[in-house]
């Protein structure tokens, strides 16, 4: 099988960029949210379709945006302010304790390292990386499940879980494409190659994605 052409490809989905469907924590950042935002609004996404983060992040982030603040609310009235989101009784107890570490151990303000965004409760390296590239413009590698479904299904990796695709990717793709692979592979996830008959038809790489994996498309 012929290796993909990665600068090819990222080439493509950037030039059909506009017309896939953003993820929400690209869209909070490109309106200047800061990287404690962008950290509370990843963890609000996790296991969440983006429409309820985005309603329960502008809700949270119209009363709260800053550690000091998140911490003059009540684990009920944060709740409140985060509902439906997903797990969101577990998520306001961690957004807590995590604003209450942010101001004790780092001076109120979100580490840029990823050994430190790892201490706190409740982030992986899914968020942490993703942290790093929305919040501080630093180059990471965020796998979540369609980083990892499409790398494999374009043939770029070999691997069984998103950790194994994280430095798998790290070992091979280019730096220049760290920053924006998640963003792309997330908009083109959700809006083409879906993880059950995608929509091979109206992909733009199709003429060069070996297709790993897929027995039925649209």
């Amino acid at each position: 099988m012929t290796q993909l052409d990665i600068d090819l490809f990222v080439k493509i989905l950037k030039q059909c960029y506009k017309k896939l469907k953003a993820p929400i924590v690209t869209l909070i950042a490109n309106r200047g949210a800061t990287p404690f935002e962008i950290l509370v609004s990843t963890l609000l996404s996790l296991r969440t379709k983006d429409q309820v983060t985005s309603v329960a992040a502008s809700r949270l982030f119209e009363i709260a945006r800053t550690p000091q603040e998140i911490l003059e609310l009540d684990a009920e009235t944060l709740e409140q302010l985060i509902y439906p989101v997903g797990f969101y009784h577990t998520k306001a107890r961690r957004l807590i304790s995590i604003s209450r570490i942010i101001i004790d151990d780092y001076n109120g303000t979100v580490p840029d390292s990823i050994d430190e965004l790892l201490k706190l409760p409740g982030v992986g390296r899914k968020t942490a990386n993703l942290v790093l590239t929305e919040g501080f413009k630093k180059r990471a590698i965020c796998v979540d499940t369609h980083v990892h479904r499409i790398s494999n299904r374009i043939g770029y990796v070999d691997t069984k879980t998103p950790e194994k695709t994280e430095f798998a990717l790290r070992d091979k793709l280019p730096p220049k494409h760290w920053i924006k692979y998640n963003e792309l592979l997330v908009a083109f996830g959700q809006s083409i190659c879906k993880p059950v008959s995608p929509l091979c038809s109206q992909c733009p790489v199709s003429d060069i994605c070996p297709k790993i994996g897929v027995t039925r498309s649209r």
